[in-house]
């Protein structure tokens, strides 16, 4: 594919929860994906309370609280309460200022936390006119964002129109279908979710799926054109092609790594996988499992995969450690939940590490449900061992199965890699990324009045995975 030159960059203005960095998920991805393009054409309005990264992008504005007046006045006002508890701290209250509650007032707790949760995000944003000012010296062609929230969609939509510019929201999970659907605040903040929805696609000229199956089903859904962009690897971190792994000693354990978050039920399937290496121990199958984690992560769910004698708890890993972790294992595990509110969230997801995974030339152990499209992902690359059903024997099985087996690790292992040197390497990535920018700042935004047939002839899905 040839290179683009610098003035053929469309300017782009990036809109999100997330600035560049590469500490969070989403960051991470954000600087993978824009990696190479030229910094003057790029800039970034973000609301998350972090330092950006300026390896990437040079140009930033932050906006925070202060965007949502109802919610920064309340705030401001319970945080005035809180210092006055203090002072005056008797009977109920803790010296920090909270109230006292019994453990039965966790449920409660936890839906009341929901419940404020949809109402601010709910309330109206204010944005300054130094704010505005800022978006407009951008001089944007394109406004790229990541959305899953209302307050996300209308600070997108308030760029994107005050620039009068195609927006282009990029997709990392099925939220559209998922965010407010349990009825929080009386059903208004759906109804919110699913108007401002309408309007970034009035908006919109293109769209953007974390994955192949996401991008497909909301082409149909949208009737947008869309394609498929999920994180990507710096050609650096990638494994060199034809050198296997080297032979455990005999008698040694087989490493199996997982790398990741236990957010969104991932614990439980990560302590399934540990209950079966427990199991094949009796059976005379060496093998451990480690488990590098966020540091957040580690008081929240560690404690639930701390007794089993197959699991060790791995530090936390600075982005500039993980592809060499990856590279040392035996075996790469993925997981994800299968409940049911979990599944929904995540059938369309590709987690930021499959692309690194595959990248390392290990294979994976993909244990999740069938439909997902990460679990798709891994069949395509054909790279591991997917088991797509909640079954313990079946689990055990392919366990057993790729500890045992040295040849199938490193046969799934090369192919993984060949598909990632195909599909992930972020140069390439890029490229593709600016060429579809470019194309969505050229098209006129909104979809059509009535849905398509079929997918239009050039939505350029095809150039990505």
């Amino acid at each position: 594919m040839s290179r683009l030159l610098p003035e053929e960059y469309p300017r782009v203005l990036v809109v999100g929860g997330a600035a560049f960095s590469r500490t969070s998920g989403t960051g991470i991805t954000l600087s993978n994906l824009f990696a190479g393009w030229p910094r003057d054409r790029l800039a970034q309005l973000y609301t998350e309370d972090r330092e950006p990264t300026t390896d990437v992008c040079a140009s930033f504005a932050h906006v925070g609280q202060e965007i949502a007046p109802v919610e920064h006045h309340l705030i401001r006002l319970r945080r005035r309460t809180q210092r006055s508890a203090r002072v005056t701290a008797t009977g109920g209250a803790r010296a920090d200022g909270t109230v006292r509650m019994d453990q039965e007032a966790g449920p409660v707790r936890a839906w009341l936390r929901k419940e404020l949760t949809a109402f601010f995000d709910l309330t109206p944003i204010r944005p300054s006119a130094h704010v505005r000012d800022w978006v407009r010296a951008q001089q944007p062609q394109v406004v790229y964002a990541t959305l899953g929230s209302i307050r996300m969609m209308r600070l997108a939509l308030m760029a994107a129109r005050e620039c009068d510019v195609p927006l282009v929201p990029h997709f990392m999970d099925d939220w559209a279908t998922t965010l407010y659907a349990q009825g929080q605040v009386l059903g208004l903040p759906r109804q919110a979710v699913r108007r401002e929805l309408r309007a970034v696609l009035r908006q919109s000229s293109y769209g953007l799926g974390i994955s192949g199956p996401m991008a497909r089903e909301y082409e149909r859904r949208y009737r947008l054109p869309f394609a498929a962009f999920g994180n990507c690897v710096d050609a650096e971190d990638f494994a060199v092609p034809g050198h296997p792994v080297p032979p455990r000693p005999d008698g040694a354990a087989i490493e199996l790594v997982y790398v990741g978050g236990l957010h969104l039920g991932r614990w439980r399937s990560l302590r399934r996988i540990g209950e079966a290496l427990d199991q094949l121990a009796g059976e005379g199958v060496a093998a451990r499992l480690t488990v590098h984690m966020p540091q957040q992560d580690v008081a929240r769910y560690g404690g639930h995969l701390a007794d089993l004698a197959a699991v060790r708890l791995g530090r936390s890993l600075s982005s500039t450690e993980v592809a060499a972790v990856l590279r040392g294992a035996d075996v790469l595990v993925h997981v994800e939940s299968f409940a049911e509110d979990n599944r929904a969230y995540t059938r369309y997801s590709l987690s930021t590490k499959i692309p690194q995974y595959l990248a390392a030339g290990r294979p994976v152990l993909g244990f999740g449900p069938v439909e997902l499209a990460s679990m798709a992902h891994l069949r395509e690359a054909d790279a591991g061992v997917v088991v797509g059903v909640d079954d313990p024997v079946a689990l055990s099985r392919e366990l057993a199965r790729l500890c045992r087996e040295p040849e199938l690790r490193e046969r799934l292992g090369r192919q993984g890699l060949a598909f990632a040197v195909r599909h992930h390497r972020s140069d390439q990535v890029a490229l593709r990324l600016a060429e579809v920018l470019g194309e969505a700042a050229r098209r006129s935004i909104g979809p059509p009045s009535a849905p398509r047939a079929e997918p239009p002839t050039r939505s350029l899905t095809h150039l990505v995975r």
